[in-house]
């Protein structure tokens, strides 16, 4: 009996739970999984929910139980697993049916499927989801790209599914092709150096301040119910909270200092310098990760140069005027790193003809996803305000935040690098604000440099015209 209204392939922790949330909010979810003993297991912990839940044994009975046309998010690793998996699938399908998926593909390759979808006789979606184990269970925010008309048919699910920001759903189409997985990409590098920057404060408060993780829980606590507000403060400062139920101590003090990623802040990188966008806060962010997997490394420069960083004393004032100054470069970077991320948007947007709706972007990331905040509800209305193709900095309200703050982050960043405490993605971010407000930069010799090594040409500040040439003494 064909009645479920969607299917799933892939039951792991992610396709588990979005299959329990659609379950949850009403719709009839036909669900397989490579081991068939997984999926029996899934329905006998769905309790009341498997009443919505069509178990299969077979691609076959997942395509028969979906009411056409059928969608069938799949929920595999990114890669070569998506590709198996969609030759698995087709044969099952019928024309106009819909594959959706649902996993943090490489954007090149959702445009590469979605293309040769028509030819399978399918419709393809990309969709971005954001908010963890816990977001896929009770509402992330989704960002799809591919066939509108296949996005018009999942988006009773989709919003049914997404978090509600004020009672709005946290989904929207982005465009076509590669636009969501893009734009989930973006999120996620964003998210790196949210990460990062939180990191560092963390860094300066214990080894340039002193202390105990405690006492930041406290503040970072603080810092939740100000202008900082977000997922991520709250998060740390319940991380920094929490005492290691085995010893007593710390948690984060029993944490190696070694961070994993999966490649979707690279991925971020990449594509602002194919696009030509600078990304600095993110690339900061991905290279620290990988400084930080070379433990051993470390160390043994550690050991090397007798290295270790210095408390900061007085340097940025009293404990109080050090933790508020803190605050304000944090805020400072922030603002620097979602800059960053929408000019990458924007320019992709142009790239590949995709419209990206900024406002609805920063909408939708309100609730769901890890980089939700109070802060993007400001960032939607200076896009509604401003126009979708207006820089983040060049809002009068973030401009007037960048006054107020850039100062602070200046003294951090000046007092990390002359105590030795690393601050790559804060320092990465003033840098930044530095090179764009800039009015006279130094590329003007890089422009002599490459004309004396290579005839490469530059244009004049008094004259019009492109290739000129300096007198340049070769001897």
């Amino acid at each position: 009996m064909s009645d479920a209204d969607i299917g799933l392939v892939g039951l792991g922790v992610m396709g588990a739970n979005l299959a329990l949330n659609m379950a949850d909010n009403g719709a009839r979810v036909a669900v397989y999984n490579r081991t068939a003993s997984k999926t029996d297991a899934f329905v006998e912990k769905a309790g009341p929910l498997a009443e919505r839940i069509v178990p299969c044994k077979s691609l076959e009975e997942l395509a028969a139980a979906i009411r056409p046309p059928r969608p069938v998010v799949i929920m595999v690793k990114a890669g070569d697993a998506v590709d198996a998996m969609i030759d698995t699938l087709e044969p099952a399908l019928s024309d106009g049916d819909i594959v959706i998926d649902a996993g943090n593909s490489d954007f090149h390759d959702t445009r590469r499927r979605a293309a040769h979808a028509p030819d399978l006789g399918l419709q393809y979606i990309g969709l971005g989801v954001s908010g963890g184990e816990e977001g896929a269970r009770f509402g992330p925010s989704m960002m799809a790209g591919g066939d509108k008309a296949a996005y018009d048919r999942c988006e009773a699910v989709f919003r049914s599914i997404a978090a509600k920001h004020e009672g709005q759903p946290c989904v929207a189409y982005m465009g076509p092709d590669g636009a969501g997985h893009f734009v989930k990409m973006i999120h996620n590098g964003i998210e790196y150096a949210d990460m990062e920057m939180i990191a560092e404060v963390y860094g300066i408060l214990r080894d340039g301040l002193g202390m105990a993780p405690a006492e930041m829980a406290d503040i970072f606590a603080a810092w939740n119910e100000g202008p900082l507000k977000s997922y991520l403060i709250e998060i740390t400062a319940k991380a920094l909270a929490t005492a290691d139920p085995d010893t007593g101590r710390p948690m984060v003090d029993i944490i190696l200092d070694t961070a994993g990623q999966k490649g979707t802040g690279r991925w971020s990188a990449i594509a602002a310098q194919t696009l030509g966008i600078p990304a600095t806060t993110i690339e900061a962010a991905v290279s620290a990760r990988a400084i930080s997997a070379g433990l051993a490394e470390r160390k043994r420069f550690a050991a090397l140069y007798g290295f270790a960083p210095s408390a900061f004393g007085d340097a940025l004032g009293s404990r109080a005027e050090a933790v508020k100054r803190l605050e304000n470069a944090l805020l400072a970077g922030k603002i620097a790193a979602y800059a960053q991320g929408f000019s990458v948007m924007a320019a992709a947007s142009v790239e590949y003809g995709w419209k990206l709706p900024m406002t609805t972007i920063a909408e939708i990331w309100r609730a769901g996803c890890i980089i939700r905040s109070a802060f993007l509800t400001t960032i939607a209305d200076g896009f509604a305000a401003s126009g979708d193709t207006t820089p983040l900095i060049a809002m009068p309200h973030f401009a007037d935040l960048i006054r107020k703050a850039e100062p602070d982050l200046r003294q951090i960043v000046a007092a990390a690098a002359l105590n030795g405490v690393a601050a790559p993605a804060l320092s990465a971010a003033l840098a930044y604000l530095d090179g764009v407000r800039t009015a006279r930069s130094t590329a003007n010799l890089i422009q002599a440099q490459r004309d004396f090594f290579g005839a490469h040409g530059f244009e004049r500040t008094d004259r019009d015209g492109r290739d000129y040439h300096g007198p340049w003494a070769m001897g």
